[in-house]
């Protein structure tokens, strides 16, 4: 219980909320530290923030501008803290491996490393990785230089929810949506730069269907938007935790990639 006990004592530092005006900021923090340990808890409390890996099954569409561009099967390895391996087609031959800040590919012509500031696509999927709730739930939540702040109530995704945003000690923020009822987050909001453009960049992820799975709160409908265009959209049809994968899994191999191969 040592890592649940850190986070809900971290969450809970503040101890009562204040009761005179000049304290309304502690209080407004007490109250978002409340809603952000009762999220926890419904995601599964100590085996949610100590889950070591996942095998995930689904399907995955692809979306420009709201419209479809195809999809396909997929099957997703995650370790804990920054290993992960997508597999795409029935035969498998397709993959994508992410290792900390690395990416690379491997396809019929080889393995290759990826640069995120070459493909937006890429660069999305990597923000998504840095902002990932099991980062924010066990990096952030923890830190005593992360600030916490309770934005009332709200209506998102036909949910009454409670919104908390959480910005970290380098400035970098999330919002979540938290259900009322639930206590289940209903999206996840964060906002980037471009940057080549420096424009304002929004990616939100909107989770459903939640079910516990070896006793963790597991959405099977995943929608992810980016300014606030459909992006991409994942329905999980299977989901295995702490099944001890083979370090093999996150090896790269040699880069060896041969355009020429046919």
């Amino acid at each position: 219980m040592r890592v649940l006990a850190l986070v809900l004592l971290c969450l809970a530092a503040f101890g009562q909320p204040a009761t005179t005006p000049q304290n309304d900021g502690q209080a407004n923090q007490q109250k978002a530290r409340t809603l952000v340990a009762q999220m926890i808890t419904a995601l599964g409390g100590q085996a949610y923030l100590t889950l070591q890996d996942s095998q995930i099954e689904g399907r995955t569409g692809v979306f420009y501008h709201g419209r479809s561009e195809g999809g396909g099967v997929f099957r997703r390895f995650w370790q804990w803290p920054g290993n992960e391996r997508w597999e795409f087609t029935k035969q498998r031959d397709i993959v994508n491996l992410y290792v900390g800040d690395k990416a690379y590919e491997t396809t019929f012509r080889g393995t290759q490393a990826l640069d995120p500031n070459r493909d937006d696509a890429l660069r999305r999927f990597m923000l998504r990785r840095h902002y990932a709730l099991e980062i924010i739930a066990r990096n952030w939540f923890s830190d005593p230089g992360t600030a916490f702040f309770y934005e009332g109530p709200g209506l998102a995704e036909n949910h009454s929810v409670e919104r908390v945003t959480i910005m970290n000690n380098k400035d970098e923020a999330v919002t979540l949506l938290i259900d009322t009822d639930s206590h289940l987050p209903v999206k996840k909001t964060f906002i980037t730069r471009d940057p080549q453009t420096r424009d304002r960049d929004q990616i939100d992820e909107i989770y459903d269907n939640w079910k516990k799975i070896q006793g963790v709160s597991t959405p099977q409908n995943t929608l992810v938007s980016f300014n606030g265009d459909l992006y991409r959209q994942y329905f999980v049809t299977s989901v295995t935790y702490n099944s001890q994968l083979a370090a093999s899994l996150f090896n790269p191999g040699p880069l060896n990639y041969d355009r020429s191969k046919q």
